[in-house]
């Protein structure tokens, strides 16, 4: 259960607690949390343990500098360690840290790694049951693998022909397409879902957790058909958050590891992983001459420039380019 936030007491006093309490109060998304959290231990560390307070400027400079020129990473790794500083600095301690100057990582992004048709086929036709679905939607609907495990019963819209992708990263509602391949299979899932939900109802359970504090607008609302999951866990769980025993949605490590299995089982050797089959899903879309709008629209892109990349994936041989040996 990788979204579910860590306990924290109700009146903390460790300092990762209390920024914990901090980003929970303002609705920050887990994995930001988690994230954030783990960037701001990396600083604490790397000054051998001293408090924030007693830190400034030309400490957070120094350690911003040392994750280019020593641990060469990313441009954009750099930037989310730079902005879980500010957020520590200005938003939980109240500090203006002013415009800070460090040495900027110098490792640019690469280009995704992309399936082609064939290679996802390939994959998706070496799964089976729940995880077959959740990545033919990730390769047919442009979902991350967080979205498909979250995915509920209410946001698969048939008659639309769409899929409302609510618990999506950055809290960034879209709408995404439904490939009509999967209808009747999707079908069949949510039904298998709903199954499963009125036998827990029958022994004395069904509640699911609500994001937020919907539980308590809407009481009845975590018991409804609509907020179960389409991919519900085997089992029921200990929810940690409220003591309750729930069914969770099906983790997305059991996904991962069930991608990397078919993966080797193709005989597929990019460096690849679920993910991959979103940038595939914008690629195809970008090759078939979708607009780039359209994708970003797709795909819950804010900047189009993100999008963008994925002109640089499409194969030359696919432009019309065609090599001087040829």
């Amino acid at each position: 259960m990788e979204d579910i936030p860590v306990p924290i007491p109700a009146r903390p006093v460790r300092f990762m607690d209390r920024l914990r309490a901090f980003m929970r109060a303002r609705h920050m998304a887990y994995r930001t949390e988690k994230t954030y959290c783990r960037w701001i231990l990396d600083f604490i560390r790397f000054h051998q343990m001293r408090r924030p307070e007693e830190l400034g400027p030309p400490e957070i400079e120094a350690w911003l500098a040392y994750l280019a020129g020593h641990r060469s990473v990313a441009i954009n790794t750099q930037k989310t360690a730079l902005n879980a500083a500010v957020f520590l600095y200005r938003q939980f301690l109240g500090i203006d840290i002013g415009e800070l100057q460090f040495d900027r990582a110098s490792k640019g992004r690469r280009l995704p790694v992309v399936f082609s048709h064939g290679e996802a086929m390939a994959v998706i036709e070496r799964l089976n049951g729940h995880h077959k679905l959740a990545v033919s939607l990730m390769y047919g609907s442009g979902l991350r693998v967080m979205e498909a495990a979250r995915l509920r019963v209410q946001d698969v819209d048939f008659e639309q022909q769409c899929l409302l992708v609510r618990e999506a990263k950055g809290e960034k509602w879209r709408r995404t397409l439904l490939p009509k391949s999967l209808v009747e299979t999707l079908h069949a899932q949510i039904e298998l879902a709903l199954a499963l939900h009125r036998r827990d109802l029958e022994e004395g359970y069904g509640e699911v957790y609500l994001p937020f504090a919907l539980a308590k607008k809407y009481p009845r609302a975590a018991r409804s058909p609509g907020w179960q999951y389409v991919f519900p866990a085997a089992e029921r769980s200990l929810d940690p958050r409220s003591g309750m025993m729930r069914r969770h949605h099906i983790g997305e490590q059991q996904v991962r590891r069930a991608v990397a299995r078919a993966m080797a089982d193709a005989g597929i050797r990019k460096r690849a992983s679920c993910h991959t089959f979103r940038h595939s899903f914008a690629t195809k879309l970008l090759a078939s001459g979708t607009d780039i709008r359209n994708i970003q629209e797709l795909l819950g892109h804010s900047d189009v420039n993100t999008t963008m990349i994925y002109t640089h994936v499409i194969g030359v041989h696919e432009r019309g380019v065609v090599s001087p040996m040829d």
